[in-house]
């Protein structure tokens, strides 16, 4: 039964925690999120402190005149009793046994004789006298005595006893509530004995008054506070207002609705801030359309030429096979002017086919025909038709990749364009090789539940500072004067960056000064799925050879090479100085 009644009070703290946090979390966001209550929040809370500052000076004022006008009514009234007391006093035997009896009829004359007084009745208002036998010596609880006198504090009589006149706010119990009195002692000078009177005046009307001003303070605060938050709200409105709009306007704008304006009211500054939003959204109107006339008849020009040139290429081709088959019956160099012919027409031929891919892409034409394939192996076949290439340029291709057995464990099979895939590696591989300077050239696979990708890491030249956002740039190269080994057409790269796109994936792209650059390409499962983590990582800037954990094996590995038992050989991190070591 306990138990369940613990649990029972366990489940409902945790509820309300989770509110708690909730709604703190919901508040937080708010105040993010919205000036308008950072700006109506913070000058509440300063008026806050002004209020409180203010009634705390005001109280206290008031506390201190009280109870000053108090002090002086109570003083003049005891110097009006004095002589009272002193023409009462003289017939008191100090040898009789009954002075205590002779010190009440004196307070009574002082009672009868003071309420006649009505200018410090009125200021002082009623009080309690105590007269009080200072010649008899001993405890002064045995001194003969007339009035209450417990109530008179004893630091009071002290000072009386001394001859002077004192003053002391004190706390006496009148039945079940507690009274706060003013004491006020003066000796009494008489022939016979030293005698002290004590008068003790209620503060209850004080006390009244100090509440009333207390409330009144407290009312009059959360009645400003309120005016003030109210104030605040308004006027932040009147600017937070063409913000918000200001805001929403360019969010629209940003959407492509680019007839979207601000209300412009009035002349003052935010209605000229309205009419300087509304220009510039007209200037950009005007110059998105200019664009995008531009880019129209700029890919309506490329996608033209590229039809129209297709024709005379197609005859310069067939010429240019017939020389070429007939080569060796030229001379020497009308042959070798043949085999150039023949090479840059490939190229030509080659930039023409990218030129129409970009100009499809550009127009947003280009369709994905995705199927299900192996990306190990679609990699694998890219990197096999570089390599005779890779061999002329004395370049290692080291590939770091799953069996073909391992392939169902390791789960490589991805719903991806074939054609624009194999384009992509091979891209990033020929532009490795040319950038490679004889060192290797490392190709890595990785994948997890989300994506899968594809590193290919060369020793080379690598990227200056800034290179890694220009090199997917159409036509732009690292260094002009290097001879490509591929023959590319500088659009390989842009290609294979849209390429990439198209299936929701990214390529990216990092390069240090003589450290090399690294290419990785990311492709979601399917096309078009998010994906949270990368599979594999980019090198890091501050490592210069390869990764220590990368057993580079070759594409082709070589019978005498020494072959561990998975299968791949290991030649530790690639590094520029063995590729140069084994030339020399």
């Amino acid at each position: 039964m306990w138990t369940r009644r613990g649990s029972v009070v366990r489940r409902s703290l945790a509820r309300v925690r989770e509110e708690i946090r909730d709604r703190w979390h919901r508040f937080e966001t708010m105040w993010r999120r919205s000036m308008q209550l950072r700006v109506v929040v913070s000058t509440l809370a300063l008026s806050l402190a002004v209020v409180f500052v203010l009634g705390m000076v005001l109280q206290t004022q008031i506390t201190s005149q009280l109870l000053a006008a108090k002090e002086n009514a109570a003083i003049a009234q005891a110097e009006y009793s004095l002589p009272i007391l002193e023409r009462e006093l003289t017939a008191v035997d100090p040898n009789s046994d009954g002075v205590s009896e002779q010190l009440e009829v004196a307070l009574n004359r002082l009672t009868t004789s003071a309420s006649g007084q009505s200018t410090t009745e009125t200021v002082a208002g009623a009080f309690d006298p105590v007269l009080v036998d200072g010649h008899a010596p001993g405890d002064r609880r045995l001194q003969p005595s007339a009035g209450p006198i417990e109530d008179v504090p004893q630091d009071l009589r002290r000072y009386v006893e001394r001859g002077q006149l004192a003053t002391q706010i004190t706390t006496v119990p009148r039945g079940h509530e507690v009274v706060t009195m003013l004491a006020v002692g003066t000796p009494v000078g008489t022939a016979t004995r030293p005698l002290q009177v004590y008068l003790l005046f209620p503060l209850t009307a004080e006390q009244n008054t100090l509440a009333v001003v207390q409330s009144t303070l407290l009312v009059g605060g959360a009645v400003l506070l309120v005016l003030l938050g109210a104030i605040t709200n308004l006027v932040t409105r009147q600017v937070v207002r063409p913000v918000r709009q200001a805001a929403q306007v360019a969010v629209q704008l940003a959407e492509g609705d680019l007839d979207k304006r601000m209300r412009v009211i009035g002349e003052d500054d935010v209605a000229r801030l309205a009419e300087s939003f509304n220009e510039m959204a007209d200037s950009l109107k005007h110059q998105i359309k200019q664009l995008e006339e531009f880019g129209q008849l700029q890919r309506r020009f490329t996608s033209d030429v590229s039809h129209e040139l297709r024709t005379p290429l197609t005859t310069v081709r067939m010429a240019a096979d017939v020389l070429h088959a007939s080569r060796e019956e030229f001379p020497p160099g009308l042959s070798r002017s043949t085999e150039l012919l023949v090479d840059e027409l490939d190229r030509f031929e080659s930039l023409l086919a990218d030129l129409l891919e970009i100009s499809r892409l550009d127009a947003g034409v280009a369709e994905l025909a995705a199927e299900p394939l192996d990306l190990p192996e679609i990699v694998r076949r890219a990197a096999e038709s570089l390599r005779a290439i890779a061999d002329t340029s004395g370049v290692e291709l080291r590939m770091d990749m799953p069996e073909p057995e391992d392939h169902e464990s390791a789960d490589t099979t991805i719903l991806a364009d074939a054609r624009r895939v194999e384009r992509i590696v091979r891209n990033l591989v020929a532009n490795a090789i040319d950038h490679a300077e004889g060192g290797p050239v490392e190709i890595r696979f990785g994948a997890n539940a989300q994506a899968v990708a594809v590193t290919v890491r060369d020793y080379g030249v690598g990227l200056r500072p800034g290179e890694a956002e220009l090199v997917f740039t159409r036509f732009w190269r690292a260094d002009p004067s290097r001879n490509r080994r591929t023959g590319g057409t500088g659009l390989g790269l842009s290609i294979s960056s849209e390429d990439a796109r198209l299936h929701g994936g990214v390529l990216d792209a990092w390069g240090e000064p003589g450290e090399g650059s690294c290419f990785r390409l990311t492709l979601p499962r399917r096309p078009g799925e998010p994906f949270d983590t990368n599979p594999l990582p980019l090198p890091d800037p501050r490592r210069i050879a390869a990764p220590g954990a990368l057993l580079a094996a070759r594409v082709d590995p070589p019978r005498d090479a020494d072959v561990t038992e998975s299968g791949i050989r290991d030649e530790g991190p690639a590094r520029l100085s063995e590729s140069r070591e084994d030339d020399e």
